[in-house]
């Protein structure tokens, strides 16, 4: 299949298939099994806006083609040791956009350029950005972008490893946060791929 006729096959794409596009737990790797699901459901920009940088808007947003999404992140329960190197979180998240230029100028514009522009700010629950790293994810379908951040706070360092890539008019997005200082790209890419796998079956299941 070529990216042309993937992308037109992405328009018969409704808001409600998102949740079909997610990972379920099981399909995250075998080091989230004993996590729990802490987050989970439709995305809208209105949320999105709320859990973004401060001064974020929905308004932004739409005007960047976002329409909504959808997201599901495992986090740790209780008992877990938050220790150096201890991978604490993994996320899948599935965002549709008006045209693939869109979800582009997104992963420029606004994943980029964003956490680049607020290194050094805080970034709420007394963490400060410390770093934003570019990555070259390699081994999707179409185009793919990734981040390094790295956050400190009171309780020390934390680091998430985040992949976008494209499919069409739908954003794919992968993410696993680790305690301290660590880059976790291969894994990363691994259950983005998972991602990518599950939104073309039902992209092309629903056309």
């Amino acid at each position: 299949m070529t990216s042309f006729s993937l992308d037109r096959a992405t328009y018969s794409v409704s808001e409600s298939a998102l949740d079909e596009m997610l990972l379920g737990k099981l399909e995250f790797p075998e080091q989230f099994q004993g996590h729990q699901v802490i987050r989970e459901g439709p995305l809208d920009n209105d949320t999105l806006a709320q859990n973004g940088f401060e001064g974020t808007t929905s308004e932004r947003f739409r005007l960047a083609g976002r329409v909504t999404g959808a997201m599901r992140e495992l986090g740790p329960t209780s008992n877990m040791v938050m220790a150096d190197g201890f991978a604490f979180m993994a996320a899948s998240v599935v965002h549709l956009f008006d045209t693939p230029d869109s979800v582009h100028g997104w992963m420029h514009d606004i994943f980029l350029k964003d956490f680049e522009d607020r290194v050094g700010e805080s970034v709420g629950q007394g963490h400060q950005l410390v770093s934003a790293t570019r990555l070259e994810p390699q081994g999707f379908f179409d185009e793919a972008v990734g981040l390094k951040v790295l956050q400190g706070g009171i309780d020390g360092l934390i680091s998430s490893t985040v992949v976008d890539f494209r499919v069409g008019r739908l954003l794919g997005v992968a993410f696993i946060g680790v305690v301290g200082d660590h880059e976790l790209l291969d894994q990363v890419v691994q259950l983005g791929q998972v991602l990518e796998k599950r939104m073309v079956g039902v992209v092309l299941g629903s056309g």
